[in-house]
Formats: structure tokens, sequence, C-alpha cells
């Protein structure tokens, strides 16, 4: 008898799986990964396994601007089943130190 997944307990998982792959992305610049530092604003995880993320950058001349973005596709992409991946870089609402987790805050010495 095959077991039968619940498609809610299945997108759950995988929503797991995109948070995880996200939090091994890292701005150079900043020795916290780009999760923590509150840079994420969305995660969709659509019918067929299609990942949509929505994300900021600590600035808009931030220097990684090029990369960062590029390695959250790539790591994405890398996670079982997975079908599509699409990042979107917006800078409405402008990023602030506010938006960092208490992790975050912590490792960068501003608690």
């Amino acid at each position: 008898m095959s077991e039968v997944v619940n498609p809610t307990e299945q997108k759950t998982d995988l929503r797991d799986k995109v948070i995880a792959a996200l939090k091994t992305v890292y701005d150079p610049e900043i020795p916290v990964d780009i999760y923590e530092l509150g840079l994420i604003y969305e995660i969709n995880v659509f019918p067929v396994n299609n990942i949509f993320v929505l994300m900021t950058l600590t600035s808009p001349s931030c220097p990684s601007a090029e990369v960062i973005p590029g390695e959250v596709e790539q790591k994405l992409k890398e996670i079982e089943g997975v079908n599509d991946v699409k990042v979107e870089l917006t800078f409405d609402p402008p990023y602030t130190q506010d938006m960092m987790s208490e992790a975050a805050k912590l490792e960068l010495g501003f608690m």
C-alpha cells in the first residue's frame, strides 16, 4: 500500500527546505545568512513545486547585487523536487537593521 502524502504537508516540507537553503547564502560583507539578515521578504511554493522568492539587499548599491540573487536561485534549484525558481529583487520597503532576526543582531553585536 502506498503512502498518501498530504499536499499541504508536502508544501510545508518544501518551504522548510527552501528556508534551509536560503540560510546557506551569505552577503560576502556580513557574516550572517540572508534569511537571518531579513533580506527575504516573501517565499511562495506554488503547485508543481515552483518557488518564488521576493528579496532585497542591504543597499541598492550593494556590490553583491549581481551575485546574491543568482546564488539564491542556484541553491533553490538544487533542492530535490523543485521544478522552477524565480527570484525577484525589490527595494520597497527599503531594508533596515530592524528586519534582522535576534540571532543576526546578536551575531553582529547590535544587542
